[in-house]
This record gives C-alpha cells, sequence and structure tokens, in this order.
C-alpha cells in the first residue's frame, strides 16, 4: 500500500442510533482541506475548536467540538479531523455526507487500524486488541485486551525474537567455522539460550491461552433425560428464570442460550430438549438440535436425576452408574463422553447425598470408566460452586495465572509452532545434526513468531483480521 497517495477515508467512529454525541472521523491527505471546508476555519492541531459545522452553501448544519491532529502525531499517522456533533441519526449522516462529499470515501471496515499498523503506529497484536477491547464481555477479558493494546505481548514476542536473533548468529558463524578446530556452539552456550527460550515461550503461551479464554469463552451444553433438571440448572447458573420448568416431561423443545460468567471468563450455556424417543415431530426436531449442540460443544453437562438411580451407600467416594441411565445418544456417540461432566442432580431428594466431587464407576456393556461426577441440587443451588472450579479446571482456565493478555488462535499456533521448532532445533544439537538444519529450524521459528506483530504477514491475513472490525475502528 503506498502510503503518500492514500484515499482520504471517513466514517461514523461512534455507534449508529441516539446517543449524546456522535463522532466523524476523517482521515488522510484532504483531511486539512476538508476540516477548512466545514469549519471556515483551519483548525489549530490539537486544539479542541467549539464551533459550526457547515454545508455547501455556509448554512449550519450543527455546532460541535473539531478536533484536528497533524501527521504523523495522530493515531493512523496521517492527518486526522474529528467531528463530535449531538447524536442524533439525521445529525450524523448530514455531518458524514458532507465529508464524503468533500471527497473522503467511506471507511472499509477496520481501516483506521489497518492505517495505523500500515503507518508503524501499531503493530498487528496491538491492532487486534482494539477489536478485543471494543468486543470485551469481562472487566477481565477487557484488562487483558489493554495490556496486550498496551504493548506487553508484543514485547514478549520482539524480545523473544532478539534472543532468537542472537542464537541464530551463532548457529550460523558455527556453519562459517565449521571446518575450524572451533566449538562455537558450546562455547556461546546456544543450547542454553535454547532452554531458556523455550520456557519463556511456554510461560508467554500459558498467559496466551488463558487470555484466549477471556476472550473466546467455554460453550456448554446441558444434556440429559426429561425431568433431570436441566432448565432448573439453567435459571440457577443464570440467575434468571430463562428457561420454564414444570414437572411435564418435554417443556423444552428448542436449544435456550443464556452467557454467563465464571470468575471473568464468558460461558456460552445452553439448555436442551431431553433426550429421549418421541413420536412428536417438534420434539424430535428439538432432540436433533440438541444432538448437534453437544457435538459442538466444548462441554457436556450429563445431568441425571438421581432420585431415579439406585445409590446404596450415599456417602461412598464412588458411585455406581450404568448404561441404562444414558440418553441413547451417548450410548450410540460414546465419544461424546471424552467431553461430559456427569452432574448427580436432585440430591435433597436423596436421604445423605451429600453436594460435592466425586467419581462415577460409568459401566457400557462390558467396559468400564471412570468419570467426574458433580452432585448437585439446582433447585437448591447446592454445589453450584463446585460445579463453577469443575468446569474452570476442565477447559484450563487459571485464574492465578498473572500477566494475562489478549490472545487469538493465530497467536497460539505460531507460539506452539515456535516453541516446537525451537525443541527440534534443541534436538538436533544433542544428536550433532548439520548444522544447516538447526539453523533452518530457528530461521522458521522466528518466521512463526513474526506472525504475531505483522513483521512477516501476508495481505490475506491482513485482509482478514481489519474485515471483522467495525467501520469506524
Amino acid at each position: 500500500m503506498d502510503l503518500q497517495n492514500t484515499d482520504t477515508i471517513a466514517a461514523l467512529a461512534t455507534a449508529p442510533g441516539k446517543s449524546g454525541i456522535c463522532v466523524v472521523r476523517v482521515s488522510g491527505p484532504d483531511a486539512s482541506r476538508i476540516a477548512e471546508q466545514i469549519l471556515g476555519f483551519a483548525p489549530k492541531p490539537r486544539i479542541a475548536h467549539f464551533t459550526a459545522f457547515l454545508n455547501s452553501t455556509g448554512e449550519t448544519l450543527d455546532k460541535g467540538i473539531a478536533l484536528f491532529f497533524s501527521n504523523p502525531a495522530s493515531f493512523t499517522g496521517e492527518d486526522v479531523l474529528e467531528l463530535q456533533g449531538h447524536g442524533g441519526p439525521v445529525i450524523q449522516k448530514l455531518i458524514l455526507d458532507r465529508t464524503l462529499e468533500l471527497g473522503a470515501r467511506l471507511a472499509n471496515p477496520g481501516e483506521f487500524s489497518e492505517r495505523a499498523f500500515l503507518n508503524n503506529k501499531i503493530d498487528l497484536a496491538q491492532a487486534e486488541a482494539i477489536a478485543d477491547l471494543i468486543d470485551a464481555s469481562s472487566v477481565q477479558a477487557a484488562k487483558s485486551a489493554m495490556r496486550t493494546l498496551n504493548g506487553e505481548f508484543s514485547n514478549k514476542v520482539n524480545a523473544f525474537l532478539h534472543e532468537l536473533t542472537k542464537t541464530r548468529v551463532n548457529v550460523e558463524a558455527a556453519i562459517d567455522f565449521s571446518d575450524e578446530d572451533i566449538d562455537i556452539i558450546s562455547d556461546t552456550g546456544v543450547s542454553a539460550s535454547l532452554r531458556s527460550l523455550s520456557e519463556k515461550i511456554q510461560t508467554a503461551l500459558d498467559q496466551a491461552n488463558q487470555g484466549a479464554l477471556l476472550k473466546e469463552g467455554m460453550q456448554i451444553v446441558i444434556a440429559g433425560k426429561p425431568n433431570a433438571g436441566k432448565s432448573s440448572l439453567l435459571n440457577a447458573l443464570s440467575g434468571t428464570e430463562s428457561a420454564i420448568v414444570t414437572s411435564i416431561a418435554g417443556t423444552t423443545r428448542d436449544l435456550l442460550s443464556e452467557k454467563i460468567q465464571i470468575d471473568g471468563m464468558p460461558v456460552h450455556i445452553t439448555d436442551t430438549a431431553g433426550l429421549r424417543t418421541s413420536d412428536d415431530v417438534v420434539e424430535q426436531e428439538g432432540i436433533r438440535r440438541a444432538a448437534d449442540a453437544m457435538r459442538a460443544c466444548d462441554k457436556i453437562l450429563l445431568l441425571i436425576d438421581a432420585s431415579q438411580i439406585a445409590i446404596d451407600h450415599p456417602q461412598d467416594a464412588e458411585i455406581s452408574l450404568n448404561e441404562a441411565i444414558l440418553p441413547d445418544l451417548i450410548t450410540v456417540e460414546p465419544e461424546l463422553l471424552d467431553k461430559t461432566l456427569v452432574i448427580l442432580n436432585k440430591a435433597d431428594l436423596v436421604k445423605d447425598l451429600i453436594p460435592g466431587s466425586t467419581t462415577s464407576i460409568l459401566r457400557i456393556g462390558d467396559a468400564r470408566r471412570d468419570i467426574e461426577t458433580i452432585i448437585i441440587s439446582a433447585k437448591e443451588q447446592l454445589g453450584l460452586d463446585l460445579l463453577s472450579e469443575a468446569l474452570k479446571r476442565s477447559i484450563g482456565f487459571n485464574t492465578l495465572i498473572e500477566g494475562v493478555f489478549t490472545a487469538r488462535e493465530r497467536h497460539l499456533i505460531a507460539l506452539k509452532s515456535a516453541a516446537a521448532l525451537i525443541d527440534s532445533a534443541q534436538q538436533g544439537i544433542a544428536t550433532n545434526l548439520p548444522f544447516e538444519l538447526i539453523a533452518e529450524d530457528l530461521r522458521l521459528a522466528q518466521r512463526e513468531l513474526s506472525k504475531i506483530t505483522g513483521e512477516f504477514s501476508s495481505d490475506d491475513l491482513l485482509g482478514e483480521i481489519f474485515s471483522n472490525f467495525c467501520v469506524g475502528k
């Protein structure tokens, strides 16, 4: 992209609709000319001017605050004009249309942030953090996005790249002097450096994983036979009466979703139709949707009515379950058990059955399987804290990890790939592989890390990233 010949772009930087104010943002080489024609004078940079916004005949469209930022001291690195007017939909359109009339074009999604990246005002990880900050669904997610926006993640990656560069220099030197009686690899501590770097990347990966969980959250499906208490559990977890609770089997016939938080981690939880054989066409469709949701989710909470099974010794650490208590879908697709947490509900109806965490011995045919089980009473809201802890543990969410920053799937992939390549280089040194192969592993590791900040990136990647931004950002 030729930064000297870019179009001048404009967009509404605040949400459309009624509000106290609206902000129209203009960026590009014509921003100063547009400012003069809308305001009737040349605004001083970085000074707030309370003034009229004029149409083509000099009539006042609105009165508000005008701010002008001259390049390169602006968000995009270009001349930027911001017009803060009243937040009515008609006024918003009049001001924006006036900027377009004067030669600006409507910005593409994320184009302001893209220009900031291309003008080296922010790197790619910071650009993505802007969108993550806007979309943050919890205080913790907002804090982690701000850490990334402030450059904490990028600084770590740049430090890794610096260490990797120094190590590559030593390996390349070992190639150049391979005929000499000099052990550069040992003398310069290449193995120790790679070992230290591998540990640091793993720490960053742990922090990034937590950030990704804060951003993406967890998809949970509540499943089970009719009247197991699924709707009661959804209501208990969400703190609302979202689902209808009755003693009539088959009350829930469609997916019903709520968004909750567990220690700041967003959780998308879905109640489903009871899994059973039914002749009702509507209920059959609900059961089909429930099955699809179970296959696609991160975790299944399989609710079992504790009052309907034989529990000989409620105080025992283990509880025996059998195939008969499972919905048919679980027995037909036993792989779903890999992401299933068994919930024994209605503990209040079973004498001496105390809410808590235990292990069920699950028998399907001749096979035995130990499966984590939480005993609760959704109606009495007992054991829900244990359920929350089990969910966090199952997905690897750890609130004790410090310095969490927002990360996306591509960041995790890049960190994992770099770590694997560094491990390969370490093994190459240990097994006396040719230095050329070790150097290639390190070069590829450096390339993977560079993808995070955008030092190495394709146009397709940039297009995909910025197309998910809102227009005025």
